[in-house]
């Protein structure tokens, strides 16, 4: 099974240091922790070979898995995504937990997406970094982009020109990332670096090389 996966998904922690061959390394913690099965995707079937799995809500987390979680499941799982798999899984079966911590190993590279922190709306200096007018000589500037006219038509903006709007919510990658550590107690994931989102937000760990068995 660990070969077939292609990734896996957990909740952003935060960051934090973390010592390894005695060298500080800033880390990003995510947790893999409370994931179940929810269905089984084949190719003869739906086309593609993939696992549907559901992250569980706090309230159910101690109790015992029954087949009501399968009826109803937004009421038992707070999230439900899917993992393309490289073959058709045999291993699995609909409702039975999975152990993401057993599908990574140290050292080796991975690729996290997320979506990241809202801004709201924001100017021309946060969003794009201008660096805005001069502070003396009396400049009434302010913040404003400047020109945004064309010499080619009049009331022309060229397509792509940087100016105030809504900032963050996007989906980004952070690519080759190294896995530092994985905690088997807690199902804690420690990749080196920072990753997209603020704390809680789910992101997906990709491996970068994904065996072809």
């Amino acid at each position: 099974m660990n070969q077939k996966i292609t990734g896996i998904w957990g909740r952003k922690i935060g960051m934090t240091q973390v010592f390894v061959n005695d060298k500080v390394v800033p880390v990003t913690a995510i947790d893999i922790a409370h994931w179940r099965v929810t269905n089984i995707k084949t190719k003869e079937q739906d086309g593609y070979n993939a696992l549907q799995v559901g992250l569980i809500k706090d309230r159910y987390k101690n109790e015992p898995y029954n087949n009501n979680w399968i009826k109803k499941p937004s009421v038992y799982y707070s999230f439900i995504r899917e993992i393309p798999l490289v073959s058709a899984a045999a291993d699995v079966v609909v409702g039975g937990a999975i152990d993401f911590a057993m599908a990574l190993k140290l050292g080796e590279l991975v690729d996290v997406s997320g979506i990241t922190i809202g801004k709201s709306f924001a100017g021309v200096v946060k969003r794009w970094r201008f660096a805005g007018p001069p502070a003396s000589h009396g400049s009434t500037m302010g913040n404003r982009p400047g020109s945004i006219g064309s010499l080619v038509k009049s009331g022309y903006v060229a397509k792509g020109k940087k100016l105030p709007g809504h900032m963050g919510c996007d989906k980004r990658m952070m690519k080759n990332l190294e896995v530092v550590m994985v905690k088997e107690d807690t199902k804690t994931l420690l990749v080196k670096g920072s990753i997209p989102g603020k704390s809680g937000n789910l992101v997906f760990v990709r491996k970068v090389q994904v065996s072809n068995e």
